[in-house]
């Protein structure tokens, strides 16, 4: 499954693709040609969650932020 990350993208954009309505079509042309059609309304298993599962737990982010800390004590 491709993702595509709201925050990355302009307001006007991220408001569209999150407001689509369950059946709603949006058209995704270039050069005035239709390429592509994303559709609203995929639900989310269940049992699955909307957190990303690649994100580190919290002892792990921790754990990475104080190599990081101690990084940049290094280097200055």
């Amino acid at each position: 499954m491709k993702r595509i990350d709201l925050d990355d993208l302009p307001p006007k954009l991220a408001a569209l693709l999150a407001g689509v309505e369950d059946g709603e079509a949006i058209l995704l042309v270039q050069n005035g040609a239709v390429v592509g059609r994303l559709t609203g309304g995929a639900s989310i298993p269940q049992g699955a969650s909307r957190a990303d599962p690649e994100l580190p737990s919290e002892e792990n982010a921790k754990e990475i932020f104080e190599q990081f800390r101690a990084s940049i004590e290094d280097e200055f």
